[in-house]
């Protein structure tokens, strides 16, 4: 599958890659994902306003916003769409090149932080690993702000979790991790393309 490249004129503008099935210029801001979505009040800009941005290949101020941030992926937007634009799956490129070019707002890297320690747990075990997560996400969060309270901060939740049986001191790898390997060979081959 290949990508659309959207970038700004200027040759130093980030670049935001899109699978083929999604077409931002069809869009034609009626507002339907922005009335759909059970964020956008917290979003700095609508997604409809992103589709603009994008649109118009206002790139670098979509990456600067933490809308792409609040996005939730429940898909709403996308399903409303009459045009049947994926709005998601522009958020989630957006979301990937605020990474790849290092413009997530310090306010939004622990979401990222968790993003990563979540695909490394899956990748290394097949499946997750409660523990082993936590302990990754919460030590690179805490050298990344500097506050001991944040690593102790949901250890009051672990007995009532525990009592629920919904955290699991030992968990087991998938016994094929070869599957789980190929999945994610596949996944960047299509995000390189």
């Amino acid at each position: 599958m290949e990508n659309t490249a959207l970038a700004q004129e200027k040759s130093e503008s980030p670049r935001v890659l899109l699978p083929d099935h999604i077409d931002p210029a069809k869009c034609y801001q009626c507002g339907k994902c922005t009335a759909g979505c059970p964020v956008s009040m917290r979003m700095d800009i609508t997604p409809s306003q992103l589709m603009r941005f994008v649109q118009l290949g206002q790139v670098k101020a979509a990456l600067h916003s933490l809308a792409i941030w609040e996005c939730v992926s429940c898909q709403t937007c996308s399903a409303r769409c009459p045009k049947e634009v994926d709005c998601a799956g522009v958020m989630d490129a957006l979301r990937a090149a605020s990474v790849t070019n290092e413009t997530v707002a310090a306010s939004q890297q622990p979401i990222v932080s968790f993003q990563k320690a979540f695909l490394a747990n899956i990748r290394r075990n097949g499946r997750l690993n409660e523990i082993e997560l936590i302990a990754q996400f919460k030590t690179d969060v805490f050298f990344r702000i500097g506050r001991p309270a944040f690593l102790f901060k949901d250890a009051g939740l672990a007995p009532q979790l525990s009592k629920r049986k919904k955290l699991h001191l030992v968990s087991e790898k998938a016994r094929d991790l070869g599957i789980v390997k190929r999945i994610f060979v596949r996944c960047s081959d299509q995000t390189e393309k």
